[in-house]
């Protein structure tokens, strides 16, 4: 029996709704419908399947997608130990069996060979053949899967095939109002609101610049490093430069106009 409480969320995560996405997260769930999240780096998805996992009551397993993971790494595998070959359950499998939430992040980094392994667990199925095992796993009433990925780094060769995208519903998520994310801002780093609203007043900058010169804006995710490094007694500007212009691009003009951005407000 497998002891489901290492996947418990038990402190409720902090998270700001926007909008309906809690009622129409949980509508899904009550039908078991996979549900395919999309939106920009940083922008709270990951954060808001672990509040529905803790509001739900249910087990979350995550994995991190990347380009060299297999259908094994999702799936198990056998393994030599002291006793002999024995058979592992990869993250997948351990989800469809105790009934957790799967939250698959980044699913266009995977594979498309290993994705085609949840196929079966996104229909009427609801089950998970383990051809190496010769074993199917039939789903937990409970289990769902859900997949993210961020649509501004698709391409034809990172996307998901339609044979998969059209067994989930959809979400699309974005940086929150400026209202919502100074309160968000604020309340994770614990900096004051005027600081947190000239965070989000730079970061709205830089997302004026996607796609002219920058490939993605500041997210978030990266204001709250900045308010964080603030926090810790850092000034605001050495904050922006470190947490908010270096990780965002290499290109010295750019960062030249980002940093004058930041000079704008802080300086």
């Amino acid at each position: 029996m497998i002891d489901t409480s290492q996947y418990m969320i038990t402190e409720e995560p902090y998270y700001h709704k926007v909008g309906q996405e809690v009622e129409r997260y949980e509508a899904a769930y009550s039908a078991r419908m996979p549900v395919l999240i999309k939106g920009p780096t940083g922008c709270g998805k990951s954060r808001f399947v672990e509040y529905m996992a803790w509001k739900l009551q249910k087990p979350l397993i995550s994995v991190a997608c990347n380009e060299d993971m297999t259908a094994s790494d999702l799936v198990g595998r056998f393994l030599l130990d002291a006793n002999g070959t024995q058979w592992q359950d990869g993250p997948l499998t351990t989800a469809a069996r105790i009934g957790a939430i799967c939250y698959l992040d980044e699913i266009v980094e995977a594979r498309q060979d290993t994705t085609v392994v949840i196929h079966p667990l996104t229909d009427h199925r609801r089950q998970l053949p383990l051809e190496k095992k010769g074993e199917q796993v039939d789903a937990h009433p409970d289990f769902q899967i859900v997949i993210s990925y961020n649509p501004g780094y698709q391409s034809m060769m990172k996307d998901l095939k339609q044979s998969t995208k059209q067994r989930f519903g959809g979400m699309s998520f974005d940086y929150p109002p400026s209202e919502t994310e100074v309160s968000i801002v604020a309340h994770e780093t614990g900096i004051d609101r005027e600081t947190a609203e000239k965070l989000v007043q730079v970061a709205q900058r830089s997302r004026n610049l996607k796609g002219h010169g920058l490939d993605e804006g500041m997210s978030t995710r990266l204001l709250i490093y900045a308010g964080q490094l603030i926090s810790k007694g850092i000034s605001p500007e050495d904050a922006c430069h470190m947490a908010l212009v270096e990780p965002l691009t290499d290109d010295i003009d750019m960062r030249d106009t980002l940093g004058a951005a930041v000079s704008t407000f802080f300086a």
